[in-house]
């Protein structure tokens, strides 16, 4: 009988503690949000909302700030390594399931390694690399040497393509249908739902990349938004304002793309196996 009374308040305390977290980690940005909208003279407040809102820090930003490039490079950026992984974890992951069972094992724990590998320890030689290529600040530059962190893409792939009934592609073969044709007409179309939730989680993820732009792409006309917020810290002072202002602005794209692909990130993971 004691029991009961733990067991009935356990789901109380559990929701309690979700609630706290996910406070804990609005806050901070719902803060953010509303500073944006204090003029000067208020930013230090304690007082969340503005007796005299304004969107001076936001007129600031689009006239003093190259809002709309910085947003096209960290778009090209974003899509170009998004691509570019989605390309190779797709013939990686084919590859592993229907060509080398053999070498499937060892290869996918190597993989799986690479994951505790951070990329910092590789940041060194893929500059110099970069560097030598005459790659900086340019596009190649910000987007091949980051498509060696698809270890995960391809991770949850060769899980979506060992789920595909095999009795499709063996009939395809039998029909005298090539590899390639086999991927294209029988694979991909099976892989539509995961492929669009991993380009999506890469996309995200590459968005908000800031040390790799940061060595490869100074030139303020040449980097993406995380680098182009430093700019509204100068030895003059810091514009807060308009840095929040800034913030909210380049964030307003991958909140919206998240919205929408949340449900497909996470069905990617479920599905997959990986947690």
């Amino acid at each position: 009988m004691s029991d009961r009374p733990l067991r009935r308040m356990a789901p109380v305390l559990w929701h309690a503690t979700l609630i706290a977290v996910v406070i804990a980690m609005v806050f901070p940005v719902l803060w953010a949000l509303l500073t944006s909208f204090k003029p000067a003279g208020d930013i230090y407040s304690l007082t969340p909302f503005s007796a005299e809102p304004t969107l001076e820090n936001y007129a600031r930003v689009f006239a003093d700030w190259p809002v709309l490039t910085l947003l096209g490079n960290t778009f090209v950026m974003a899509a170009g390594v998004a691509v570019g992984q989605i390309v190779i974890a797709v013939l990686g992951a084919y590859a592993l399931v229907h060509f080398s069972q053999r070498a499937r094992g060892p290869i996918l724990v190597l993989v799986t390694i690479s994951l505790a590998i951070p990329p910092q320890a590789l940041i060194i030689p893929q500059f110099l690399m970069t560097a030598r290529l005459g790659w900086l600040n340019t596009d190649a530059g910000l987007i091949v040497p980051q498509l060696g962190t698809c270890a995960l893409a391809v991770l949850l792939l060769v899980q979506h393509v060992d789920a595909l009934p095999r009795t499709l592609t063996n009939a395809a073969r039998l029909d005298g249908a090539r590899p390639f044709e086999v991927l294209w007409h029988i694979v991909l179309p099976g892989l539509r739902p995961a492929i669009a939730a991993v380009a999506i989680l890469v996309f995200i993820t590459t968005w908000n990349e800031y040390l790799w732009p940061l060595l490869v792409a100074p030139k303020p006309e040449d980097t993406t938004v995380q680098i182009g917020l430093t700019q509204f810290q100068t030895a003059e002072g810091n514009d807060f304002g308009g840095l929040l202002a800034a913030a909210t602005l380049t964030s307003i794209p991958i909140v919206v793309v998240y919205l929408f692909a949340s449900r497909r990130i996470t069905d990617a993971f479920l599905q997959s196996g990986i947690k």
